[in-house]
């Protein structure tokens, strides 16, 4: 039996440290996050929230043409909850610009570059706000390879990358997010009627028993079927994972030198982290 629980207020207590170190080592004190409506960017700024203060958080709504109403209405309900400051940018005229070139272009292309165009405009708000932008990818998305490269994944860093969608879910109800962020389908709101479930094939809840088991625990395929998986099942998560590895890294550095960045050189500040 697998048993994803954690414990919220330990969780609660190392993201808070985690975001107050990590921005304020490098010299900042503000954060930017991109409050779609779903729980993932709502657990990342509560977080942030309480780490930083609400003076110091500034929430973006970025609507698309096609975007669901709940979408900008729960994001506007932890707005008002929190009392932080907050932009709306519509990013359909940035978007169109490019969408009309081809009238071909498929719904995966559409996707990542309205992911993309909201990450120009997060960037270009934390430059306004002087804050570090605040991932809002949690673990099953990051291993799956379930988001964009440059769009969603950015980051300056990010507090719930080591949670499960399960587990995001868990410690957004013990923080007090409203059960109607928590409970709703997920969805990356790309296009009417999109959800995240319905892409992947599967559900999250099924998706992180086993992944827990393939990297948490180290089981081997055969082990997951073993277990009571659908080897089927198995075979296309852990095809899923080693085909996204390039999103989970930094792009690599041909080595030329004595001392490349990335494998000989690391920052003072980084050595033993």
């Amino acid at each position: 039996m697998v048993d994803l629980t954690i414990n919220t207020d330990v969780a609660r207590q190392i993201l808070t440290g985690f975001l107050k170190s990590e921005v304020t080592r490098v010299g900042y004190a503000r954060a930017v996050i991109g409050l779609s409506g779903g729980v993932d960017s709502a657990l990342s700024f509560v977080l942030a929230v309480e780490a930083l203060g609400a003076e110091n958080v500034l929430a973006v709504r970025m609507p698309y043409q096609s975007s669901s109403a709940d979408s900008l209405e729960h994001a506007q309900m932890l707005i008002d909850q929190f009392n932080v400051q907050s932009e709306t940018i519509e990013i359909t005229g940035m978007v169109e610009l490019l969408i009309e070139r081809d009238p071909q272009i498929s719904k995966q292309r559409k996707g990542n570059i309205m992911a993309r165009s909201r990450m120009i405009v997060l960037y270009d708000q934390s430059e306004v706000f002087k804050g570090l932008v605040i991932g809002t990818s949690n673990k099953t998305e990051i291993l799956l390879g379930y988001s964009t490269l440059w769009g969603d994944m950015a980051s300056a860093l990010n507090p719930i990358g080591d949670l499960y969608k399960t587990q995001v879910r868990q410690l957004s109800r013990a923080l007090g997010i409203p059960s109607v962020i928590v409970d709703k389908a997920p969805s990356a709101d790309l296009w009417a009627g999109q959800t995240d479930e319905g892409e992947l094939g599967y559900t999250y809840e099924e998706v992180d028993k086993l992944l827990y088991l393939l990297v948490d625990q180290r089981y081997s395929q055969q082990e997951c079927v073993e277990e009571g998986f659908d080897e089927k099942f198995v075979s296309s998560v852990v095809t899923r994972i080693r085909r996204n590895q390039f999103k989970r890294m930094m792009p690599p550095i041909a080595k030329l030198s004595n001392r490349t960045i990335g494998y000989d050189f690391l920052y003072l500040r980084d050595w033993g982290t």
